[in-house]
Formats: structure tokens, sequence, C-alpha cells
């Protein structure tokens, strides 16, 4: 390792300055048990995106907004023709969201540039840092709504037209918090994209490992089932003569998870959202409306799983006389992130001296839209207990260090520095 390279390697973050940024956006739309409720297009989004925004301009960048909502803040590289090495995640959250889910990724790439100016380090390609619209999907489904729209999985009216529950449009809302740009999503053009993420599962801390050098995103199907029975007294029906559409769903829950663990490893199936009609004490269920989530980053296995649900499940529903209906609602194929990319963050783990493994991503996230149209690799970081989603989510400021100076340098050596 000549001189050069390895004074380059000891470069680090400052891992006060991350963790006052993350704490300072935490600030922002407080949820009730210590964590953050700062859904997208809310007020308190909006709040966020302004400081996220005087950050970025503080730090000698331009802002970017396109018409979904998108946040780009650029830090110019020294070849006006090199196209852009982007990082960034998001920073709207659940309603009992934690504080660093998508925060992380897109902070860790202001801390990134901040870093390249204090050492006064020029890069020969621009670095931009990005805040996606809607990656949640909480207020609006589906989630990586903006991300969706840009990588051109999504027209751009059909992601305006999306409705919350109370019937407000996400086109409205956007212009209502004053962040429509004007800039036409999807127009830009990337070298990389890198997303830093909390890894929102258990298995980086139970193995002690550092990094989590992402390999695959897993493919997802959404499958939503009807079983339709008869309501009937809960008192006065004879068991033989029921038509019990809720033991049909439990039967159904326990098919999937029968699937789920005949296609270990790295396969998982759940039933998540379920109607009960009419939902009374004393009344046999007559209809059930639920979601079978299954996925895998393997696509034969994947499709494997879901065929073999459609064969048995109304089997099974036939049997004790309840009719069952299905349709796919939501899907997208496991993405294989870009083997230079990844081994970017391979080598910026090993250089650096932290522990790693390779993982998949349990989760959807933007990169998993962008790896479509861009080089695109993620890292991850242990979480506590695994635990995302929730308010108790919780990292420590070692582990988002090691994964913030793990993006440095694969970002950095991706976009070249200028001597």
């Amino acid at each position: 390792m000549s001189a050069d390279t390895e004074s380059r390697a000891n470069i680090r973050i400052n891992p006060e300055r991350l963790w006052d940024s993350l704490m300072e956006m935490a600030k922002i739309g407080p949820g009730i048990a210590g964590g953050n409720n700062r859904q997208t297009l809310t007020d308190e989004d909006a709040e966020g995106r302004a400081l996220f925004q005087a950050w970025c301009e503080d730090a000698g960048c331009s802002m970017g907004v396109d018409e979904m909502g998108n946040m780009f803040a650029t830090r110019a590289g020294e070849d006006p023709d090199a196209l852009p090495v982007y990082v960034g995640s998001h920073l709207d959250t659940q309603p009992t969201g934690g504080k660093y889910d998508g925060v992380l990724g897109v902070l860790g790439g202001l801390e990134l540039v901040r870093t390249l100016n204090d050492l006064g380090i020029k890069t020969k390609h621009p670095i931009v840092i990005t805040n996606w619209t809607n990656e949640e999907g909480t207020r609006y489904a589906p989630a990586m709504l903006a991300s969706g729209v840009f990588a051109g999985k999504h027209t751009l009216q059909w992601g305006y037209d999306r409705v919350d529950a109370n019937g407000k449009r996400f086109g409205d809302e956007l212009e209502r918090i004053g962040w429509k740009g004007p800039e036409k999503v999807g127009d830009r053009k990337m070298h990389a994209m890198f997303e830093l993420h909390i890894e929102q599962g258990p298995i980086l801390e139970a193995e002690k490992k550092d990094i989590g050098v992402v390999t695959h995103g897993q493919g997802l199907r959404w499958i939503e089932c009807t079983v339709t029975g008869k309501e009937s007294h809960t008192g006065s029906t004879p068991m033989h003569m029921r038509k019990n559409a809720g033991r049909g769903l439990a039967q159904i829950t326990e098919l999937v998870h029968e699937i789920a663990m005949k296609n270990q490893p790295n396969a998982v199936g759940a039933i998540g959202h379920i109607d009960v009609y009419p939902n009374s004490r004393n009344i046999i269920p007559g209809k059930v409306v639920f979601t079978v989530d299954m996925r895998t980053h393997i696509l034969e296995k994947l499709n494997g799983m879901v065929d073999e649900f459609m064969q048995k499940a109304p089997a099974l529903c036939e049997e004790i006389g309840v009719q069952f209906e299905a349709e796919i609602v939501g899907q997208f194929d496991p993405p294989a992130f870009n083997e230079n990319c990844v081994n970017a963050v391979r080598d910026a783990a090993e250089s650096l001296g932290f522990s790693h493994m390779d993982i998949v991503s349990g989760a959807g996230h933007d990169a998993c839209w962008i790896n479509d149209i861009a080089p695109t690799a993620m890292i991850m970081c242990p979480c506590v207990d695994g635990l995302s989603h929730n308010e108790a989510e919780e990292i420590s400021i070692e582990w988002a260090t090691a994964g913030v100076d793990v993006l440095f340098h694969a970002a950095v050596n991706t976009a070249q520095i200028v001597e």
C-alpha cells in the first residue's frame, strides 16, 4: 500500500457531528415514546426537509427538487461532464417510527460532504445527497413511491393521485407543504448510487459484524385474499353446519408458515393486514380479507412459493365449505446489486478494518428501484435486537460511524479523488 493510499484509508468522518445531526433531526416530529412521527408530506416532513436543505447549503451544496419532491443536494465535481455519485435514503418515518431508519443514510451523506470539505478533498464526479419522498408508504401506498416514479415504475400522475386515509391526494399535499419542485422527475443520470441503512433485522448484531455488504434485495409478492363463508350466530349454529371464514384464515395462516419454512434459508412469509366481517363477538365471520406477504431474493424460489400457495389455499377452503379468491396486489422481483458497487463497499470495509459479511436486505428500499436504472449498492449497520419501524429502534454511535465511514470510502473512491 502506498503512503498516499494508506493516508486515504485513515480518513474518518466526525462521529459527534454525525450523531448531533441525527439527534437534531429527531426533534422534528417527535413520537410519544422516544421515536419519531414524521410522516411524508406532513408539516413535520416539511420542517425536516427545510433543516436538511439549510445544512446542505451551509456545506456548499446546491439543492434541486423534482416534481415528486425528491431532494438532491449537489457538491460539485471537478469534471463538468462526469455523472454524479449519489448517496442517500429518506427522511420520512412510520407513525411510530425510530430516529435512524432512513435518516442515517441521508445525514450520513451530509457528513460525507462535510468531511470532504474539512479536508479540502475534491472529486472528479459530483456527489449528490438524496432524500427520496415517501419511502415508508405508510400515509401513501405503495412504499418507495417517489423513487418508483423516478425509475419509471409508476407514472407521475398515478403517484399524484394516491390518496391517504382521509382522502387527501399526494399531489395536493406535496403542493401544500411547498415541496413540489420544478425539475422533471427521472431526468437525472447517475454514475452510481450508495444507500446506507440500518439493517432492520437481527443478523449483524447476532453475528457481531460491523457492516453488512448488501448483495441482493428480496423480491416480494403481496397476495390479497378473500375467504367467504356465511355469517351466523356463534351460539345457535351447529358446528357441522358452519361456514366459518375465520377458520379458513386460520388454516391459510399455517399454510403460509409451512411454505416459508420449506424454502429456508432466506425465505419468509406471513399474513399482515386482516379485516374480519362483521367482526362481532357472537357472529361467525362471513368474510375475511387479508394480505399474504412472501419474500426471498431468489426469483425461482419466490415464484414457486406463490404457485404452491395458489394451488393449496383454495383446496383448504373447499374442504371446510368456504370460498377462496386471491389477487397479487404488490410485487417486485429480487434485485441483485451492481457487482462493482458491492465490491466498493466490501473493499471499503476491509481497508478500514471493520468486520463484515454479505447480507440480503429483508426490506424494500429506494435502492431496489434505482438499481434498475443505475449501478447501485447498499451498506447496512446493525440495530439493537433487529428492531425497526418502532419508537424503541436503537443503534450505537459506533455502529453509525462505521456505516458512514464505509459509505464515505465506497462513494468517494467511486467519485475519484482529484489530487
